[in-house]
């Protein structure tokens, strides 16, 4: 069963997938988008993804506070989860993504990726360690 992990931004969705097994993610994409608020093409190109690969599963990434507060990201997040979730007949599952984004910059740093190249990278990289979290978690229950 493959699943796609979603690391939701204000302009990028970043995108993974695991294996078929679901024991590893893989960073897939980013997803770039004009502004906030337009959704449709984005909708369009990870509902393409999941038909791809088969996709059974969605999770998505909520970034929550460092107080575990759920803001108006968290919001967001879970609102574009289960409008893809709708769209796709596919169920939607969520992670807190605390700090992910700075994993996935310290995993480019070490990897010795140039700084002005990461900006490309972080979004899927992110993805792919919200993705993994949830299999781990998933593994360990």
């Amino acid at each position: 069963m493959r699943i796609i992990g979603l690391d939701f931004g204000e302009k990028t969705v970043g995108v993974a997938l695991s294996d078929e097994l679901g024991f590893t993610a893989q960073p897939l994409t980013t997803v770039f988008r004009e502004r906030p608020t337009k959704l449709r093409r984005t909708y369009a190109e990870i509902e393409g993804l999941m038909q791809q690969y088969n996709v059974e599963l969605i999770v998505v990434g909520l970034p929550k506070g460092l107080d575990g507060i759920e803001g108006e990201m968290c919001a967001r997040a879970r609102e574009f989860g289960e409008n893809l979730s709708r769209r796709t007949g596919v169920p939607v599952e969520y992670v807190d993504e605390r700090l992910t984004t700075k994993a996935a910059g310290q995993i480019l740093e070490e990897g010795n990726v140039k700084k002005t190249d990461r900006k490309k990278y972080i979004d899927k990289v992110a993805a792919s360690i919200i993705l993994q979290k949830y299999m781990d978690t998933k593994a360990n229950s």
